[in-house]
């Protein structure tokens, strides 16, 4: 498997297809597995892919450093570095697109275009999701096992509808998660990250890179309307919502590949 050692961590990585650079950032819990198959395969026909396992999460160490938002993408930067990559296309899902934009406004020589799906710029600003959403995240899963807490939390990324509808893609998701769950503690740590050390809103008028947006209308995990935000504030960025999506847009990812391979030329 392959690792390299970046910062004080040995990072889990795979490269897929070939042709310029595209950094895919994955979000809270979640490791590169978690990338919905059709994106990877589309977008491996013309970019080289750089997937990895963010610090705590998969087969990336943990570390004993106090997480934060800043320090994923420092890792992040790291990885290209080790990997001889310079500048990249950066896509970040979720708790990946906030680490997208600390890497974009911290080592901004290193990103061509920005895309930021499903996520958020922190602080007062933000529309938070509801009080029953947040109970959710921060429960007490210790007595839970794997699979009692995917179908706990299936319905925070993903529409009753499509659940009900698309069984097959539900396990298979699911399995590809099983495979190396994040540990209670890992994931309560990169969920601290999120709530203590990060707020971009005042800076991202700083961003200068082509970026797009992408959010689901249906997000109950991060509401659409912070989608606007980020559109609102950065310059020049372009905002696309999914009427029928959830928060990893798995209901309309043709249209999603369609609107990437758009942008990214």
């Amino acid at each position: 498997m392959p690792k390299v050692k970046v910062n004080d961590i040995q990072i889990y990585y795979e490269v897929h297809g070939e042709g310029f650079p595209l950094v895919m950032i994955a979000g809270l819990s979640e490791n590169l597995d978690g990338w919905d198959p059709r994106l990877v395969e589309e977008l491996s026909r013309k970019f080289k892919l750089v997937m990895f396992d963010n610090r705590g999460a998969g087969r990336t160490d943990v570390s004993d450093r106090k997480y934060t938002i800043k320090l994923f993408a420092d890792d992040t930067a790291g990885l290209m570095n080790a990997l001889g990559i310079s500048k990249a296309h950066i896509l970040g899902i979720s708790m990946g697109g906030m680490i997208a934009q600390e890497l974009v406004l911290n080592y901004p020589e290193k990103v061509a275009k920005l895309v930021l799906c499903s996520t958020c710029s922190g602080g007062s600003k933000d529309v938070q999701s509801s009080k029953e959403v947040s109970k959710m995240l921060t429960a007490d899963t210790s007595k839970m096992s794997q699979e009692e807490l995917w179908r706990m939390l299936l319905p925070l990324v993903l529409t009753d509808d499509f659940i009900e509808k698309n069984s097959n893609f539900v396990k298979q998701y699911v399995q590809r998660d099983l495979k190396h769950p994040i540990s209670e503690e890992a994931y309560m740590r990169q969920l601290d990250a999120i709530r203590t050390s990060f707020n971009t809103y005042e800076r991202l008028q700083q961003i200068k890179a082509p970026t797009l947006i992408l959010h689901g209308k249906k997000d109950v995990l991060i509401p659409s309307e912070n989608g606007a935000i980020l559109a609102e504030t950065i310059p020049n960025a372009k905002l696309v919502y999914f009427e029928k999506s959830a928060h990893i847009l798995a209901e309309e990812m043709n249209e999603v590949i369609n609107s990437l391979t758009d942008f990214l030329g």
